[in-house]
């Protein structure tokens, strides 16, 4: 492996230095076009301030980029969520507000998204920026980022709402074998479909991305059509929408709004999915600094349509106690009975189909880079692009998690116990993402920021990580959460995984080979596809 200054160094590099910086171009050997060849097995940290493109292609253009994250953001929340916000803030005016307050939310997180992915243009997200940011201790931020990748990264959630929703679309009984039939039907037919046939899987999800698009914009208009139908009473509930009522009976407790503002950012989650796939984005860099605020201003226009809908189609005491089923209501208010309870259920499971495409889509591709770092047993086979040019190790090392979650719980209630867990600890790695932006602003002036975040959504940002960390241990009302036993179990399950983590990087980093006398170093290596890898070897102390 070639010599280069310190700051050139790979990632795992024994001493590696931050105090000096150098142009990656000026001083390496394998840039095609200021691009990294995917031939080169340099495995530099300072080369991911440098596009490069996957052993099987550049094959996102910039509408399937949009509709990657579109589809990402979209799931089943809009069409069950803004019940229960109405419920909770008590007015028309404040719902509206939290929506849009929701949305400048995700708005900040996109642009750290935005000012780290167009600086650091790979496939991989947050586990290329933890470990271009947090270079010591070393091996510790790859270590954590390859635990929540592999042990939480799985897609259960949506793949059992696709079986329940089929199910009741076809008019048949909801059992638990029923569900998770569809459910593992489901997520099988997706990673065969990604790992083997890899454009027509892409063609799908767009596909799927833009019945969702067409099903809010047909919702968007029914709510306006129902003005003008005489057998409903829309033009009565429009009178909500007016300033006079706007904000009558609006609920201010800071805990009722903080819930609602909660339930609505989680709506808004996954507008930074391309970042994890960035190697396979055409023009990465532009498509991100463009596609990325148009997709996330569609989503808030049409939630925020499609809240006006609601408000206009459904009576507000119906909406009040509509709970999860505020979208069935609104069908059956246009169409009857008969035809809501069948196209809600349709609408639903394409809604979450979609949803599961592009998550396992995305995870393989996170997945793959953690077995190209040596992080993964058997990572020559996982890294590879072979034998159908898609990363098939990636979408297995998915699959795995992915199916256990859906058929071993055996109640409601370990599963949804399993579902909080899944979100807690990306709190962490948020919050550490944002303090480290700050930190490379002073640091690493020298660095090119094609797109730079506005300073106020940094702390943002933070703020809203450091509530969704305490929260969890905020005694609820009635003293129960959504299981049946400690309410914030899931929060000290998923904060004490990240201990154990770092207890496993311990371990093996740093005891181990001390009593033993070795060091792990990295040595940079080229599978037959063209897959640059990293293998962790023993090196004996002198």
């Amino acid at each position: 492996m070639p010599k280069f200054p310190d700051e050139l160094q790979p990632l795992l590099d024994h001493e590696p230095s931050f105090t000096t910086s150098a142009e990656p171009n000026q001083s390496t050997n394998n840039l095609q076009d200021g691009h990294v060849s995917p031939a080169s097995n340099d495995r530099s940290i300072e080369l991911d301030t440098l596009p490069e493109t996957a052993t099987f292609g550049r094959n996102l253009t910039w509408t399937s980029a949009y509709m990657l994250t579109v589809s990402r953001i979209v799931g089943s929340g809009i069409f069950a969520t803004p019940g229960n916000i109405y419920k909770s803030v008590g007015s028309v005016g404040l719902a509206l507000t939290v929506w849009i307050v929701g949305a400048t939310i995700a708005a900040c997180g996109l642009a750290v998204s935005m000012e780290l992915g167009c600086m650091l243009p790979r496939s991989g997200g947050a586990k290329v920026y933890l470990e271009f940011i947090y270079r010591r201790p070393r091996f510790l931020a790859s270590t954590l980022v390859a635990i929540q990748a592999v042990v939480l990264g799985f897609t259960a959630s949506n793949c059992i709402v696709f079986g329940e929703y089929m199910l009741v679309a076809l008019d048949m009984e909801v059992t638990p074998f029923a569900q998770r039939t569809l459910a593992v039907g489901l997520l099988t037919a997706i990673t065969i479909m990604h790992g083997c046939f890899l454009k027509t899987g892409i063609w799908i999800q767009d596909a799927l991305a833009w019945v969702k698009i067409g099903l809010m914009a047909f919702m968007a208009i029914l709510g306006v059509v129902a003005l003008f139908l005489p057998q409903t009473s829309s033009r009565e509930n429009a009178k909500t929408l007016s300033l006079a009522r706007l904000f009558e009976g609006s609920n201010w407790d800071l805990v009722a709004l903080s819930t609602a503002i909660f339930k609505v950012s989680y709506s808004f989650a996954g507008y930074d999915n391309v970042n994890n796939v960035l190697n396979e984005v055409k023009d990465p860099v532009r498509t991100l600094k463009t596609m990325a605020p148009t997709a996330l201003l569609t989503v808030a226009v049409f939630y925020l349509m499609l809240n006006i809908a609601y408000f206009i189609v459904v009576p507000l005491e119906e909406i009040n106690s509509s709970g999860e089923l505020i979208a069935a209501l609104f069908f059956e208010r246009i169409f009857g009975a008969s035809v809501g309870s069948t196209v809600l259920p349709i609408l639903v499971a394409v809604s979450a189909a979609g949803n599961v495409m592009v998550v396992t889509f995305t995870l393989a591709r996170v997945n793959q880079e953690v077995a190209r770092q040596g992080f993964l047993p058997f990572a020559k086979y996982l890294s590879s692009s072979y034998p159908f040019n898609a990363p098939l190790g990636g979408l297995i090392v998915h699959y795995i998690p992915s199916l256990l979650v859906i058929i071993l719980p055996p109640q409601q209630d370990v599963y949804a116990f399993i579902l909080d867990v899944e979100g807690y600890p990306a709190q962490f790695f948020a919050m550490a993402i944002c303090i480290g932006t700050l930190w490379l602003r002073k640091s690493r002036p020298d660095l090119k920021r094609p797109f730079k975040a506005w300073r106020v959504a940094v702390w943002l940002r933070i703020a809203l990580s450091s509530c969704l960390i305490v929260a969890p241990f905020v005694p609820p009302k009635n003293g129960k959460g959504d299981v049946g036993f400690w309410y914030a179990t899931y929060a000290v399950v998923g904060g004490g995984l990240l201990v154990c983590g770092v207890i496993y990087w311990y371990l093996w980093t740093v005891l181990i080979p001390r009593l033993r006398g070795y060091r792990l170093e990295e040595e940079g290596d080229m599978l037959q596809d063209g897959t640059s890898v990293t293998k962790l070897v023993k090196v004996k102390n002198q």
